[in-house]
């Protein structure tokens, strides 16, 4: 039920987005006569494209990539990808997220990768970071947190969990993105999958009953709009990831965060929210053996240190995080978040419809 589900959002998305369905430029060459490798990528091109760089410069590979623009980022290459499945022109997708890799994985299009590292990446560790047919591999993740300002509030005095974003005292002083799109679509998928994971009913209809009379601004700018926003002093707290507040204050802006918790007690498991990159090759790609060993390449250690020496300062899985680490991340299926996105969205589209800002 789930899968048929799925199945026909991402078709009806493809029909939606079927008019940005481009031809890849063509006249790329071949290096050293090697096959180049096609991959779409909705990671930030201005982290992602010195990786791609270096993988050819080790390997003499050309890489083909194709960037999503800011404002669709990961939905729009994955409509792509469900558009062109007849004829696959990607060899990999490196997401930014996970959720939209799911979902693609659910409509077959993802191929298994077999071999190492893949089967048996991250064996021994918690959290789910492949899928269980080994399409899709989870790495280098962002956390979502809260951002505010610590000229207009100490550290004490921000919530210590989502759900306490709902209580008055937040009235007028909250944003977040469009749940439509990128990491908070995930992010509402996984709390409505987790509160129904602890039995707790109506629980998530009840908070967003909360953000909506705390009228809660939704904005169409992004994880990016909300930390500016909290930036500039408009709003107080924005629900958003780790990448975009490292972002800001590399830039100067005084802002800082928190990882609320997705339980009020401290039991294991009711931390943030991790959001792995995530990388797969396409099935029927039309060159496999190079969507391998740019999967392979983008798992490695190497290209985990330079994703959390980056901007955007990705959680590395392997060795000391450093200042970093995320306290207790919540355990969460992923699978089942994914598959609770739709749902999720929709009650907060229609939640959030009366609220200033709302979409």
């Amino acid at each position: 039920m789930h899968r048929i589900q799925i199945s026909a959002i991402v078709a009806r998305v493809c029909v939606l987005f079927g008019v940005l369905v481009l031809p890849i430029v063509s006249g790329c060459g071949e290096s050293g006569g090697a096959k180049p490798v096609v991959i779409y990528v909705s990671a930030d091109e201005t982290v992602a494209r010195g990786i791609l760089q270096s993988f050819e410069e080790q390997t003499g590979i050309d890489v083909i990539p194709l960037f999503d623009t800011e404002a669709t980022k990961t939905t729009g290459l994955a409509s792509r990808l469900c558009a062109e499945r007849d004829r696959p022109r990607a060899d990999l997708f490196w997401s930014s997220e996970c959720f939209r890799m799911i979902e693609l994985d659910e409509t077959g299009i993802l191929a298994p990768l077999t071999g190492a590292p893949f089967d048996t990446w991250m064996e021994g560790r918690s959290g789910q970071w492949k899928g269980d047919q080994g399409t899709w591999f989870g790495f280098a993740p962002r956390a979502r947190v809260l951002v505010y300002s610590p000229e207009r509030l100490a550290a004490s005095d921000v919530p210590k969990t989502w759900f306490d974003l709902a209580d008055p005292q937040w009235a007028n002083r909250l944003a977040m993105a469009d749940p439509r799109f990128g990491t908070t679509s995930g992010h509402v998928g996984a709390i409505r999958a987790h509160l129904m994971d602890v039995e707790k009913g109506d629980a998530y209809e009840a908070w967003l009953a909360g953000l909506a009379r705390n009228k809660i601004a939704v904005l169409i700018s992004g994880n990016a709009g909300v930390v500016e926003g909290v930036a500039s002093g408009e709003y107080d707290l924005g629900m958003t990831d780790t990448d975009d507040v490292w972002a800001a204050r590399a830039q100067g802006l005084n802002v800082a965060l928190v990882y609320p918790r997705h339980t009020a007690s401290n039991e294991e498991g009711g931390g943030t929210l991790l959001v792995p990159n995530t990388v797969a090759r396409i099935a029927g790609g039309p060159n496999p053996e190079g969507a391998q060993r740019l999967a392979a390449w983008l798992l490695s250690e190497e290209v985990e240190q330079a994703l959390a020496a980056s901007d955007s300062k990705n959680i590395p899985l392997r060795g000391d995080a450093g200042d970093y680490a995320v306290p207790d991340p919540l355990d969460v299926d992923l699978v089942e978040a994914s598959r609770q996105m739709p749902s999720a969205i929709q009650e907060a589209r229609e939640a959030f419809k009366q609220s200033e800002g709302g979409v």
